[in-house]
């Protein structure tokens, strides 16, 4: 005779090692990989500190994303105890994890006990509705999108690249934006410039992209600032900011900006556009090479002319725009694997994608230095750029 079901829990609870909570309060933060199994709502309610979120439906599609290492010591918990000794069961005799444990009396006897509860933010029915597709993707999810909602990006440029960029993380979630640009909207601006409008000729960039930005996801703050990047501004503006999106068009700047990220360890996903090619790349202080590794000095002007003397294809910025904006989400929700220490090099002539490495230089003067090794003095301190770029042309 077929055992019966509360039978056959008490059968697998008496085969799968279970551990008392006031265990695993010692063991947090020492190696031990917490997972909760319960549903979304009653995570949403209160975990255990730093605790991964599988529900028991997923777990055998969702396990490996949260968990790769079969050989790490998982402890898992439920609401009492019953789901997290079937989810054990299953981690051990048929997915191969090798240090499993479940939670004697799951959250509800860890409550009872006194311990800590993290109790996440909560996102609101629409935010569930209008973000219901990252939900779905695991290495997303309710925390990842938490993750968007939470993070801070700052723009450089409303322009050709900064346009894609702007709409399509206003629309994953991203909760502030922050909009650098000092221009005005000119009809030459709309072959490329899709966050601009015809009947916005004239007004300020900053203006024009909030408009559309508040269309897009009303949730979504923007940020303006309506000046030019320079010196005795950069570190007051990007400061703060989790993730900068370079959409620059000079070299003055974009050495500018990039001993300033450095300086405050911030990463930059940075692209390029020029005729028919885009280029990009991202540098992430210390983790990576920096802007001044992949171009030690700029090039003769004549090598590196602006769009604005040679042109460039109107829908170029939006391919570029939008892998700077998958590049950006990465980051933010802690995922894939960021193009640092790779440059990205797009021919849309030909359609093909070509990868180049990028080295760190040890000898970087930037890069190559500790941000607590740079004395308050040298702090927003920068030299004669545009005649040092003068001089290499």
């Amino acid at each position: 005779m077929s055992p019966s079901g509360p039978e056959l829990i008490k059968q697998i609870r008496s085969q799968v090692d279970e551990v008392d909570p006031a265990d695993i309060n010692r063991q947090i933060g020492n190696g031990a990989v917490v997972v909760d199994v319960r549903e979304t709502h009653e995570f949403e309610a209160g975990h255990l500190p730093g605790a991964k979120h599988v529900p028991r439906g997923y777990l055998e599609s969702r396990i490996e994303g949260a968990v790769p290492d079969h050989d790490a010591h998982v402890i898992l918990y439920c609401q009492s105890g019953q789901r997290s000794a079937l989810a054990a069961h299953t981690l051990k005799d048929l997915l191969g994890y090798q240090h499993v444990e479940s939670m004697t009396g799951g959250i509800t006897l860890w409550k009872d006990r006194g311990f800590d509860v993290e109790v996440p933010k909560a996102l609101t029915p629409e935010q569930r509705e209008r973000y219901s597709r990252h939900l779905l993707i695991p290495e997303v999810g309710v925390e990842g999108q938490q993750k968007l909602l939470d993070a801070k990006v700052l723009l450089l440029g409303a322009g050709g690249l900064g346009s894609p960029t702007a709409l399509y993380l206003a629309a994953a979630g991203v909760g502030t934006l922050g909009i650098v640009d000092d221009d005005e909207v000119d009809l030459s601006n709309l072959q490329r410039q899709v966050i601009h409008t015809t009947d916005r000729i004239g007004v300020p960039k900053v203006d024009s992209a909030e408009e559309t930005i508040t269309a897009i996801n009303p949730d979504v703050k923007v940020v303006k600032y309506p000046v030019r990047l320079d010196a005795s501004n950069i570190m007051e503006i990007i400061e703060g900011y989790d993730v900068i999106v370079d959409g620059l068009d000079n070299f003055p700047t974009r050495y500018l900006l990039n001993d300033a990220s450095v300086r405050l360890d911030i990463p930059v996903v940075s692209a390029a556009i020029l005729g028919f090619d885009g280029q990009l790349s991202v540098f992430k202080p210390h983790d990576g090479p920096c802007y001044r590794c992949l171009f030690p000095e700029p090039p003769p002007a004549e090598l590196a002319p602006s769009c604005g003397a040679n042109g460039v294809l109107g829908v170029l910025p939006g391919t570029m725009g939008l892998l700077q904006a998958t590049e950006v989400v990465k980051l933010v929700v802690g995922e894939g694997d960021p193009l640092i220490g790779r440059l990205l090099l797009y021919d849309a002539l030909g359609a093909t994608f070509t990868e180049v490495k990028i080295h760190r230089d040890p000898a970087c003067p930037v890069c190559s230095r500790e941000p607590g090794e740079i004395s308050d003095e040298e702090m927003g301190v920068f030299p004669d750029y545009e005649a040092f770029c003068a001089a290499a042309g």
